[in-house]
């Protein structure tokens, strides 16, 4: 079958064709959607259409061509730049440089469905700042100017004064696409956050509820700066927001760490939760409970005699010894676990589970209440929406100077290891398609070093020129950050040969396959030129290492896959792809001539893929292969 780039993003796919037939089947005939009766089908949950309708929600001048843009295929392809990273062959953990709309166009089939958490800080829209500078040249000018990020010069649109009269609506224009593509990108339990500050949170709010959804809103964060407040503003300003939004709200679970603040002396980090039960009210009558001998005391021993004065009440000596009761005893109170504590006292004061499962056992106390103690789950967290002492922007600036580095008001460190720990572990993916200086790189590789996970992370940053330091861009700013992290860390722990201390980088390029060229008029000629030009699907100058990884991205498999050149193939250079992700694997060989003894010596089944050149194979080789595996040509 021929070969096939990747589609757009928000189109409907035969996929999701099939979804929608399996929900109306009755709006399709003949294959094709039958709109009237789709209508009907949807009902009340069709929104009106036209200059009289009313609804509830953001918009802004270039909304819908954000949408359009978003929905446009990719134009590009990245490049592997070998030498750049470090333990590039057994590295998860990617640096991609370039334009973050298309880099995230083209992860859309390789990571949809695989990245647990985002962050991004994305320029404020502060009036001096840019909404985001693309530093592109051909090939992929048209389509810049198309998406409106040239202009029709071929400047890049690279500033947003308060005087343009669309100052808030260019920012929107360009977070829109791109926070929609990331979503698709997000796990089921995944979660974004977002930092920005007061000049366009509330917008930034409104637009994450339209592409997550209301319901699947978390929280917005108030990280606390301590920054320089030392300025003539009327009020000072000492907070940025995070807002946090959720894949599924359903299944993002409840986070495992522990607010950094809360003092180790909390009782959150005890072994188990104490509470009295002793509970007395409208909503728990009293009642008499009798504690047979052996009952639990949390005193050594004792003696409570009846009284009536305070409850609970003792209508029978509490006479403890040894930690246990040594005498029947009877108490009345209102009680807020009646029945708990009753089957605790059936099961011959055993510890029992609740109805969440916790471990809980009772015990009556010196004062004559009775406590209940949970065993706490093993994923105890405490996660506070105001974020504090997580450190400063000028300590990470005066720790990057340690490294060479200028770069100003990087994130703490701290800020993005919490972040971090509330939303993943394990061997989870981090992606950052804002990366700046890398400071989610070195939180990621923080939070392993704190639990001892093997979590991996993508950052994306556009080589954005620097108007100072020894750095020419951001991205190589990004890159030297993250190489004296990992540094740092082989030294820490030399003996360490399981963490993950590496990274490669990949470029975006133009893509190795030949564009079709728009035209106008109805110029014979210049149609039939079209179609010639057409004939080799691919652009002079392509390599075998760019292709490779083109053909990985459109096939879905992911960036840090295995690749490996077969030894056992003497007349062809036939290269393997295989992921954890991805149950078949990829086989690539794009010599001009693939000989017999290659094909009938390939061992392939129905669910491996074999991408080559069509004119490498002759057509009696095309059908042999073709009904061994899936051939696709190029």
């Amino acid at each position: 079958m021929p070969y096939e780039r990747l589609r757009p993003s928000f189109v409907f796919t035969e996929e999701r064709i099939t979804q929608l037939r399996d929900v109306v089947p009755e709006a399709f005939a003949d294959g094709k959607v039958n709109w009237g009766i789709l209508r009907e089908s949807l009902g009340d949950w069709l929104e009106e259409t036209g200059d009289e309708a009313e609804h509830f929600g953001l918009t802004w001048p270039g909304k819908r061509e954000a949408r359009r843009i978003a929905a446009m295929p990719s134009q590009g392809t990245l490049r592997p730049s070998d030498g750049e990273g470090v333990n590039e062959a057994s590295t998860h953990n990617l640096f991609i440089e370039g334009d973050n709309l298309e880099v995230l166009k083209l992860l859309q089939k390789s990571y949809s469905g695989m990245v647990k958490m985002i962050y991004i800080d994305p320029p404020y829209n502060t009036g001096n700042d840019f909404v985001y500078e693309d530093d592109f040249s051909e090939p992929l000018e048209s389509y810049l100017r198309r998406t409106g990020q040239l202009d029709e010069e071929g400047r890049a649109l690279t500033t947003n004064t308060r005087a343009d009269g669309r100052f808030h609506s260019k920012w929107l224009s360009m977070m829109y696409p791109r926070l929609r593509l990331a979503r698709s990108l997000l796990r089921a339990e995944g979660v974004l956050f977002v930092s920005c500050n007061d000049e366009e949170q509330a917008h930034l709010k409104l637009i994450l509820l339209e592409i997550f959804g209301e319901e699947n809103f978390v929280a917005t964060f108030v990280w606390n700066n301590e920054g320089n407040i030392d300025n003539q503003s009327k009020v000072k300003s000492n907070h940025e927001y995070i807002h946090c939004v959720a894949r599924s709200i359903e299944t993002f679970p409840k986070p495992s760490v522990i607010d950094p603040n809360i003092e180790e002396s909390s009782k959150l980090y005890n072994d188990e939760i104490e509470n009295s039960i002793t509970k007395n009210g409208p909503a728990n009558p009293p009642s008499v409970v009798r504690l047979p001998i052996g009952f639990p005391a949390a005193f050594d021993h004792g003696r409570i005699d009846v009284r009536r004065d305070k409850w609970p009440h003792i209508h029978r000596a509490i006479v403890v010894s040894e930690h246990k009761l040594s005498e029947p005893a009877e108490v009345e109170s209102g009680w807020s676990s009646r029945n708990l504590l009753q089957l605790f006292v059936n099961n011959g004061c055993v510890p029992i589970r609740d109805s969440e499962g916790k471990e809980t056992r009772f015990a009556v106390t010196a004062s004559g209440a009775i406590y209940g103690y949970k065993k706490r789950s093993d994923n105890q967290g405490h996660v506070l929406t105001v974020i504090r002492n997580v450190g400063t922007t000028k300590q990470n600036s005066i720790m990057l100077s340690r490294w060479g580095i200028e770069f100003d008001w990087p994130k703490p460190v701290m800020l993005l290891r919490y972040l971090v720990q509330i939303a993943t572990s394990a061997n989870d993916i981090v992606l950052d398609y804002f990366a700046g200086s890398c400071t989610t790189a070195q939180g990621v590789i923080s939070a392993n070093d704190v639990d001892g996970g093997s979590r991996r992370f993508i950052c994306v940053q556009l080589p954005e020129p620097m108007s100072s330091g020894t750095h020419p861009t951001i991205a190589e700013v990004g890159k030297h950050r993250i190489r004296s992290v990992l540094k740092e860390a082989r030294a820490e722990q030399p003996a360490d040969t399981t963490r993950d201390l590496g990274f490669r980088v990949l470029k975006l390029e133009r893509s190795n396959f030949r564009p079709w060229t728009d035209y106008e008029g109805d110029n014979i000629r210049t149609v039939i030129g079209l179609f010639d030009n057409a004939e080799d699907a691919l652009v002079d100058g392509w390599t075998p290492e760019g292709l490779v990884t083109e053909i990985m991205l459109t096939e879905g498999f992911a960036l840090d896959a295995c690749i490996r050149t077969l030894p056992e193939f003497k007349k062809n250079a036939v290269t393997e792809i295989t992921s954890d992700y991805c149950a078949h694997r990829l086989v690539v060989c794009l010599d001009e001539q693939i000989y017999a003894d290659t094909v009938n010596s390939l061992a392939v089944d129905s669910s491996d893929i074999v991408v080559c050149l069509d004119k490498a194979l002759t057509d009696e080789a095309k059908v042999r292969l073709a009904d061994r595996c899936l051939l696709k040509t190029i």
